[in-house]
């Protein structure tokens, strides 16, 4: 078994993080939306536990707000269609991955000036 330094898992959570911000807009615009609360939270949780991505935390924020609402929509709903996808506005849907790709760029771009 080989020792991890400190830096070696921030890389690796960093990469977790950035790799589930780009599955989530995949997710969302190949119309699996519902599959897509688990990259959503991946990202989200470790963005919140790692001390390394704070500058990051504001997208991570907002990409789950993003994600939260056409949920809660859906969920709350009196009529509920039988996925997310097909109940999801396709404004909503435009905005998750806008958000989503947005947040994954924005870590590379803080990745790239040492932030991250």
């Amino acid at each position: 078994m080989t020792a991890t330094t400190p830096d070696q898992r921030g890389a690796t959570g960093s990469r977790t993080v950035v790799i589930a911000a780009w599955a989530a807009a995949v997710l969302v615009a190949g119309q699996f939306a519902l599959i897509a609360v688990v990259p959503v939270a991946i990202v989200l949780i470790g963005t919140l536990a790692s001390t390394r991505m704070r500058p990051f935390r504001w997208w991570a924020s907002a990409l789950a707000a993003a994600y939260a609402l056409p949920l809660a929509l859906w969920a709350i709903g009196p009529e509920r269609a039988p996925s997310l996808s097909k109940d999801m506005h396709p404004a909503l849907a435009a905005l998750v991955v806008t958000t989503a790709v947005t947040a994954a760029i924005a870590h590379h771009l803080l990745r790239r000036r040492n932030r991250i």
